[in-house]
């Protein structure tokens, strides 16, 4: 490759909002979407990557950022090697995800906002996590005592609480053009 053209690499698809808004249902529906056209994908969802790569971390906001990074750093290598990467994590505060935007790449870091009021989010409670930091279980839950920063220009914004799944990955399969 001649050192003028400029490497393209797949996008990493950065699905942000509160817990229970419907990050892991949407990265589960476009990945099954993406691989049935041969499409490369992984997910990085912020359950599996806390119970493993970042196992070693709590919820202080240092914590968070280091979470967020380590993340940053793995979708780039992946999408370095050609996989499209499907994040799904809550990433609360603007200055990280810009920290994220930077590590990846903005022409590869895709900002999507699920968007789902903290009431419905925590109506979707399966885990039971709002109900612990309700009862004061849980410190520095998102969104009861620990502040969710909404993007400020992503590049997409899906409203969970107004259309089905499979609406909100159709918005997205569109913005990536497919």
């Amino acid at each position: 490759m001649q050192d003028n053209q400029k490497q393209s690499f797949p996008p990493v698809i950065w699905l942000t909002g509160l817990s229970g808004a419907g990050k892991s249902t949407i990265a589960r529906l476009l990945e099954v979407e993406l691989e049935g056209t041969g499409t490369r994908c992984c997910v990085l969802d912020g359950d599996a990557v806390r119970k493993g790569l970042s196992s070693d971390l709590g919820f202080s906001d240092s914590d968070r950022a280091e979470n967020i990074r380590r993340v940053a750093e793995i979708a780039r290598l992946m999408s370095d090697s050609g996989t499209t990467v499907i994040v799904a994590l809550i990433s609360p505060f603007q200055n990280e995800r810009a920290r994220a935007r930077e590590i990846i790449g903005a022409d590869r870091f895709l900002e999507i906002f699920i968007d789902a009021p903290l009431s419905v989010a925590e109506g979707r409670d399966v885990k039971g996590l709002y109900k612990k930091a309700r009862s004061g279980l849980l410190k520095q839950f998102t969104g009861i005592d620990s502040p969710y920063e909404a993007p400020l220009t992503p590049a997409l914004r899906v409203y969970t609480d107004k259309e089905l799944p499979e609406e909100s990955l159709a918005k997205v399969l569109a913005l990536l053009g497919r």
